[in-house]
């Protein structure tokens, strides 16, 4: 398997689809990163040779944030709206969602599990 950026990518798949793999990089990159160094998209990523992996993992470095750089700038600009104590930034530290969902219903995969509360609601109010 071929390795780039510490990310091992997918030996029999299109150059295009393995470098997907990488975080941060989309097919569109990928195919304009493969457009830019004149690699065929096309072709397996067995088939690249330790040069086109060098020049790949160059250009990658050079133009684009991919992988750790990336995960510490979005971690560092989360941190950023905590500190200030925007609103976007309480709804991180609550676990809530931040885009303006609705909580009333849904949102569970945010808050997790329900947590059943004592006392509300039942069976036995309704006689």
């Amino acid at each position: 398997m071929p390795r780039l950026m510490g990310v091992d990518i997918p030996n029999d798949k299109k150059i295009q689809y393995s470098l997907t793999y990488l975080y941060g990089l989309g097919l569109y990159s990928a195919r304009e990163v493969c457009e830019k160094l004149g690699i065929d998209p096309d072709r397996p990523a067995s088939d690249l040779n330790e040069d086109e992996l060098g020049r790949i993992a160059a250009m990658l470095e050079r133009d684009y944030t991919v992988e750790g750089p990336l995960r510490r700038q979005i971690a560092q600009n989360i941190s950023r709206l905590r500190e200030v104590k925007s609103y976007r930034g309480m709804r991180h530290r609550a676990s809530l969602p931040v885009r303006g969902q609705r909580t009333k219903t849904n949102a569970r995969t945010r808050k997790g599990p329900r947590k059943t509360v004592a006392g509300k609601k039942g069976v036995k109010d309704l006689r």
